[in-house]
């Protein structure tokens, strides 16, 4: 086979995710060629250990200095999978100037350095693919870029990270507490030792910066996303939720609101009737909402070896095929600044319990310190005391955040409350259809729905 029918790889990192992408290649190779017409060929991976030893595709070689991948003029396409940000920030640079195609699946170094990575990829004509980055196996990044391309996109709702999930649906259909599911999802490998990434929302706030990138051609700057995790969620609310008819979900949700974006990465309550309720363990689910399709519902496996290694793949063969080339979505390789709704000024109805003490009109001070704030509740339930206090719990009917927390902080100030509010937004059932598209069970077990 000629040169130019082969497609020459240089692999940076053979982790978990490298070495599927290797297995994929060689299981699948008569099938790429079938597709493609090209055979692909991995020359060099770049390791931190040359000495381990190693089974390695044919004729492949390894280095210590991934900087080789982008300086191989053989080399065709460079595939960024070894994580971390300055280095491989370096590497996708080297390898885009020097005319190089760039894969990789570094969603938090495209979260905070894509509007420059973007528009060196396009000044040079080279195609920066990054549906590994965003929800795994799901093809998200794809949908949103090419086959959405003609809808007006209102609205992208997601469960973004697989741990976080897995997490909580232990607490909801086994009655873990916390701490127990965060630590059986380490022991299953699913968490790491520090997993402040997964719980504390960072991870899924990476891949929203770049869903909003896609949906709507904006840059929304990292910093300014808000992000609440899941860290020491009380069992006792999601037995609550449960009671209202909802599941917590650790949510990562954009939406255009008068011509700004309202976004933000949060625990909510969702409505058991809608599909994104119903997604169970370590899988992902992206909801999206535009004026031609409705609402469009896709679920798959969000990490793991073969999941991620499958969306890298499918990036690579885009190029094999020769696709033109258009990273962003966007004419623009620089896309406009996001005009910003605050969260805390997002109008939705929210969930909140107080811990108090019992006394006698303490109901008609919360009612009243509500009240001022013009917050309307919608139910509300009272249960027998427990070692903490009094649970009150309400939902109120469609206010902003900026309203309930004021209103729950003059009840702190006023010494009615015996530990802090617990305040999650809510989406309720709506009206809309949802198209379904995944793999895997969409629905967690029984005891859940």
């Amino acid at each position: 086979m000629s040169q130019q029918e082969r497609l020459v790889i240089g692999l940076a990192g053979l982790g978990t995710v490298g070495g599927g992408l290797v297995e994929m290649l060689q299981k699948n190779e008569r099938d790429i060629l079938n597709r493609t017409g090209r055979r692909i060929w991995i020359k060099t991976i770049a390791v931190r250990n040359i000495n381990k030893a190693r089974t390695l595709p044919e004729n492949c070689r390894l280095t210590d200095n991934p900087l080789e991948l982008a300086q191989d003029p053989d080399i065709d396409v460079v595939v960024e999978l070894m994580g971390g940000k300055d280095t491989a920030r370096t590497l996708i640079r080297e390898s885009l100037l020097n005319g190089k195609h760039v894969v990789t699946a570094n969603k938090a170094l495209l979260a905070e350095h894509g509007e420059e990575l973007f528009a060196l990829a396009a000044e040079h004509g080279r195609f920066l693919g990054y549906e590994a980055s965003v929800a795994g196996a799901i093809p998200i990044v794809q949908t949103l870029r090419e086959s959405l391309a003609g809808n007006h996109i209102s609205s992208v709702m997601g469960i973004l990270n697989g741990t976080g999930n897995y997490i909580l649906s232990e607490m909801t259909s086994h009655g873990l507490d916390f701490a127990t599911a965060l630590t059986q999802a380490q022991a299953q490998g699913l968490a790491e030792a520090d997993p402040t990434l997964d719980v504390d929302g960072i991870d899924a706030a990476h891949k929203l910066i770049l869903l909003i990138r896609l949906a709507w051609g904006l840059h929304y700057p990292f910093p300014e996303l808000s992000v609440q995790g899941i860290r020491g969620l009380r069992r006792m609310d999601i037995e609550f939720a449960r009671e209202f008819g909802y599941r917590i979900k650790l949510l990562g949700q954009a939406k255009e609101v008068d011509g700004k974006i309202e976004a933000g990465i949060y625990p909510a309550l969702i409505h058991y009737t809608m599909l994104i309720a119903r997604v169970g363990g370590a899988y992902n689910a992206v909801r999206v909402e535009g004026n031609a399709l409705g609402s469009l519902f896709l679920h798959g496996l969000g990490a793991g070896s073969r999941p991620t290694a499958s969306a890298v793949l499918g990036d690579i063969l885009s190029i094999a095929r020769g696709a033109e080339i258009n990273n962003t979505g966007y004419r623009r390789a620089l896309l406009p600044p996001a005009s910003i709704l605050p969260a805390e000024d997002a109008m939705t109805p929210w969930y909140v319990r107080l811990m108090v003490k019992d006394i006698s009109g303490v109901l008609r001070d919360i009612a009243g310190a509500m009240a001022e704030e013009n917050v309307s509740m919608a139910q509300v339930i009272q249960k027998a005391e427990c070692p903490e206090g009094v649970p009150i719990v309400f939902m109120t009917h469609a206010t902003t955040g900026r309203a309930i927390h004021a209103a729950t902080r003059k009840l702190e100030k006023e010494g009615l409350l015996l530990e802090q509010a617990t305040c999650y937004r809510v989406f309720a059932r709506d009206s809309g259809t949802e198209t379904g598209s995944g793999t895997g069970p969409e629905a967690v077990p029984e005891a859940d729905l």
